[in-house]
């Protein structure tokens, strides 16, 4: 079986926090979360990973991370590409918004042939998380035709910000822990005495139970998902281009819902204890900062990760 690798997708943009965020220093060494990640993978066990950007840049993130993390594991680049539809597609007038997650990974065939974990380049996940995905993507075996997946799972408690809403995927997974389906709220926020949702503007909130379980997509797949993602993106394509051209986006969690329905897979929910990081607003940076040093401060990481 092939080792597992690790995809990062780094081609958004990040329109709340503006600019290139994924190449935006944490610390006083200069790292980015990216740094913290990769130092996190190749402790786990990863020896590649692979960067889904944009071609346009290509440049600064060679110059931010690819050619100095090159000493530390190989690295390759994948290009999420507007223009990469299926043959008899064409993207719309006016269309300048990526595809999505899906379509983000599907820039992956020809680069990943075998077991990979998934997560974005702007979060920061903890150590747990990386060992969790290593370990199962690299004892996983497909069992006759269903495939294997896991996906870290986190409280919602340990995801959430103090400078505005944030989206989440609230699990619901059985027993023995494995997903039944994925509940996107687009607007999650702390309110004076709990966590809640609206979906109406804030007209009205529900409240989402303490110790909920949430997605931050960090995903272990098997090879297999790579070409259901190709498969089925011409029925996304046929039926959302003529809703809505502009804005569609082909999630890759709504993949992996097809998939559960139709029973063709299971995805173990591995669930970590460890607090999420991101900046999603300009306001959570200084909250990331702080949050670093403490983690070096305690041990968990050298102060400069790459020194020998």
């Amino acid at each position: 079986m092939k080792k597992p690798v690790l995809v990062v997708m780094a081609a958004g943009m990040g329109s709340r926090y503006g600019g290139l965020k994924q190449i935006d220093p944490v610390d006083a060494q200069g790292h980015i979360i990216m740094d913290f990640s990769i130092f996190d993978a190749v402790r786990a066990g990863f020896e590649k990973v692979v960067f889904i950007i944009k071609k346009e840049n290509e440049k600064d993130f060679r110059e931010a991370i690819g050619d100095r993390l090159s000493r530390q594991i190989e690295v390759s680049y994948v290009f999420q590409d507007l223009h990469n539809l299926p043959e008899g597609y064409e993207v719309p007038e006016g269309r300048v918004k990526p595809w999505g997650t899906g379509h983000a990974v599907l820039s992956c065939i020809g680069t990943v042939d075998g077991p990979f974990a998934v997560i974005n380049a702007d979060d920061y996940y903890g150590k747990h998380a990386f060992q969790m995905a290593y370990d199962f993507l690299a004892s996983g075996e497909e069992e006759q035709d269903v495939y294997q997946y896991m996906m870290v799972g986190y409280k919602l408690e340990n995801t959430l910000t103090e400078n505005g809403h944030v989206a989440r995927g609230v699990c619901e997974t059985d027993e023995e822990g494995h997903l039944i389906k994925i509940n996107e709220r687009t607007h999650i926020e702390k309110r004076e005495d709990c966590t809640a949702y609206t979906e109406d503007d804030g007209k009205t909130w529900v409240e989402i139970p303490e110790g909920s379980t949430v997605s931050m997509n960090m995903w272990g797949f098997s090879e297999s998902i790579l070409g259901e993602l190709k498969n089925r993106f011409r029925a996304f394509l046929d039926a959302n281009l003529p809703v809505n051209p502009l804005k569609c986006e082909y999630f890759l969690p709504f993949v992996v819902d097809e998939l559960l329905k139709e029973k063709k897979a299971t995805v173990k929910v591995l669930k970590s204890m460890d607090k999420w990081y991101g900046v999603t607003y300009k306001e959570d940076k200084p909250v990331v900062v702080q949050a670093i040093q403490k983690l070096k401060d305690e041990g968990l990481y050298p102060q400069n990760l790459w020194e020998k």
